[in-house]
C-alpha cells in the first residue's frame, strides 16, 4: 500500500508538502502540487479515509438538498449545473457529495438527518424554504449554504441576480415595442415573488398597465402548465403579444400549443424564457432568454461551505449574487 511518506520520498520533498499538495492548500505552489498528485496518480495512490476520518473528525461528506416538484430531478439542466459546480470543488477537496430528497417533503426532519448521516456540511439547492424540517437544519450547528434564498445574515447564501434578469428582459421587450405582456411564473416562492414584483415595477415605469388575467401560475419545469396557460391567454379579448415563461424548458410547452395555433415565436408571437439552457439555444429561432450561470452559482456555494467546514472559527456567513446575461435570441418580433 503506497504511503504519503513513500510519495514524499519519490517526490524528493517532506512529508508535510505530500500532506497539504494533495488536499490543495494554498500554501503549496500549483506547480508542486500537480507534481505531487502526478506521482500520487502513477504510484496508485488511495487516500485511506476511515484513517482520514479519525483524524479529522470528519467524514468528507456533504449532503445536497434537492427537492424537485415535477419529478424530473437532475434532467433539470440548470440544477445539474449547479451540481456540477459543487462537484468540481468537492472533487479536489477530496469530499464526496450524497443527495437528500427528491421529492417534495413536508417539513421532514432534515437536521436529525443530517446529523445521522454526519455529513460534514449540506448545500441546499431547492426546496420549500418555509418548511420548519429547513428552516431549523439552516439554524443548527451543521455548515449550510443556500441558493437563491437568504434567511438572514447570518446564514451563508448565493443569489441569482433575478429580479435584474427580469428587469433586463422586460426591458428589452418594451424595446422591442410590446405593451400587451403577461408573465406565466412559477408557484410562489422568494424567486417568484423578486421576478413577479421586478415585472411589475418595470413595466410600471413605461406607464404599462397588466391586467390581473395577464398572469398565470404553473409549476417551474412543467411543460403541460404552460401549454395550458398559453391556450388560456390567447383566448383573452386583448391577448398579449407577448408571453413571458417560468424557464426554457416550460417554455417548450408554450411553444408546442402555439405551433398547434400555427403560430411562429418571432414572427406571429413574441416568447421569452429564463435560465439559458442549451436545449433552447438550439431552437430555430433560439429563445430569447436570460442566461443564469449555474457552474459558477454551484462553485461559490462550494466555496462558501468548505469554509465553514474547514476553518468555522474564522469564516464568516456571505452572501453572494450571480449575475447572469440576456440573450437576445428571436423569438422577440419588433411591432410598432
Amino acid at each position: 500500500m503506497v504511503t504519503l511518506k513513500d510519495i514524499a520520498r519519490e517526490c524528493k520533498v517532506s512529508f508535510s508538502t505530500v500532506s497539504k499538495a494533495l488536499k490543495g492548500s494554498p500554501e503549496i505552489g500549483l506547480e508542486t502540487t500537480e507534481f505531487v498528485r502526478k506521482k500520487a496518480r502513477e504510484m496508485g495512490y488511495h487516500p485511506n479515509l476511515a484513517a482520514r476520518t479519525l483524524r479529522t473528525n470528519r467524514t468528507y461528506d456533504i449532503g445536497v438538498i434537492f427537492e424537485e416538484k415535477t419529478g424530473v430531478g437532475l434532467q433539470h439542466e440548470y440544477f445539474a449545473t449547479v451540481v456540477s459546480g459543487i462537484q468540481s470543488v468537492a472533487f479536489k477537496k477530496g469530499y464526496d457529495i450524497t443527495f437528500i430528497g427528491g421529492n417534495s417533503l413536508q417539513n421532514y426532519d432534515y437536521h436529525s438527518h443530517a446529523r445521522a448521516r454526519s455529513y460534514d456540511g449540506v448545500a441546499i439547492l431547492s426546496c420549500d424554504f418555509s418548511s420548519s424540517g429547513i428552516i431549523d437544519l439552516i439554524k443548527s450547528e451543521i455548515p449550510t449554504v443556500t441558493l437563491d434564498f437568504a434567511l438572514d445574515a447570518q446564514h451563508s447564501a448565493v443569489l441569482s441576480d433575478t429580479a435584474a434578469g427580469i428587469e433586463e428582459l422586460c426591458e428589452y421587450v418594451i424595446s422591442m415595442g410590446h405593451r400587451k405582456i403577461a408573465m406565466i411564473h412559477g408557484e410562489k416562492t422568494w424567486v417568484t415573488d423578486q421576478r413577479v414584483e421586478a415585472f411589475k415595477k418595470t413595466c410600471e415605469k413605461h406607464g404599462i398597465s397588466i391586467p390581473d388575467d395577464y398572469f398565470a401560475e404553473v409549476l417551474y419545469h412543467d411543460t403541460l402548465g404552460c401549454s395550458v396557460a398559453t391556450k388560456k391567454l390567447l383566448s383573452l379579448n386583448e391577448p398579449p403579444t407577448c408571453i413571458f415563461y417560468p424557464d426554457d424548458y416550460a417554455a417548450l410547452g408554450g411553444i408546442y400549443e402555439l405551433r398547434g395555433m400555427n403560430l411562429t415565436p418571432g414572427k406571429d408571437i413574441s416568447i421569452v424564457g429564463y435560465d439559458g439552457i442549451n436545449l433552447t439555444s438550439m431552437m430555430v429561432p433560439p429563445l430569447t432568454t436570460y442566461e443564469q450561470n449555474g457552474k459558477v452559482a454551484g462553485q461559490t456555494m462550494a466555496e462558501f461551505l468548505f469554509a465553514l467546514i474547514e476553518d468555522s472559527a474564522r469564516s464568516k456567513p456571505k452572501h453572494e449574487f450571480i449575475n447572469g446575461r440576456l440573450i437576445q435570441g428571436g423569438t422577440v418580433v419588433k411591432i410598432n
